[in-house]
């Protein structure tokens, strides 16, 4: 199990089995009220927090310094990519959909529906690149990119990708200002941000069967 920070050292719930994912760094809290449908496909980078209740059926890559909250649901099934890069955010009950059914008329929806008979997919990764966060019951669409530094605000519904370091709200989203950038880049200097390569533990390759 990897080593816990001070804040998490009191901490004494049930957590999540570690073993069970492609890769994970140190410093990392996941809630044994998880569900991660496909977690040998699951990479996590260092001083991460996945809060109770988080469900996600996809393929993810998170990098350091990333809190996940409680209730947030990432769907797609194991052709959906979410990327979160450091310290980026997701707050509670905010919604990600990796993969969505088209609902043109072409084909029958749904997981259950046998390939032949299907609707078209959009299959498309969701990305938050470095700093995006995302505060509360936010839902974002297949395909969005969240630039550099970027907040969604809470309620919204993410239908374009964003540009950098914006504050964005709204049905759909759109920007309503900028947000500061010189003191989070400076404190993410001071603990040793941007690295060339990030520290990983990978996990035994049995671990993940």
């Amino acid at each position: 199990m990897p080593p816990r920070t001070s804040w998490m050292a009191k901490d004494i719930r049930p957590q999540y089995d570690y073993s069970k994912l492609k890769a994970c760094g140190g410093d990392v809290f996941i809630s044994s009220n998880v569900e991660i449908r496909r977690p040998h496909l699951v990479s996590i980078g260092n001083h991460v927090a996945i809060d109770s209740g988080f469900y996600c059926t996809v393929a993810a890559e998170i990098g350091d310094y990333v809190h996940i909250g409680p209730y947030v649901i990432v769907v797609g099934g194991e052709n959906g990519l979410l990327r979160m890069g450091n310290f980026s955010s997701i707050a509670a009950g905010s919604r990600i959909i990796c993969v969505s059914d088209e609902h043109l008329g072409e084909g029958l929806p749904g997981p259950t529906i046998p390939e032949k008979y299907h609707d078209r997919l959009k299959i498309a990764p969701v990305i938050f690149e470095d700093f995006a966060n995302v505060a509360t019951n936010v839902v974002i669409f297949p395909g969005i990119t969240l630039g550099e530094g970027c907040v969604i605000g809470a309620a919204s519904v993410v239908t374009k990708s964003t540009q950098p370091w914006t504050i964005y709200m709204g049905i759909p989203s759109r920007p309503v200002k900028p947000r500061k950038r010189t003191v989070m880049i400076k404190m993410a200097q001071e603990l040793g941000y941007p690295r060339k390569e990030k520290a990983r533990v990978q996990l035994p390759k049995d671990a993940t069967d």
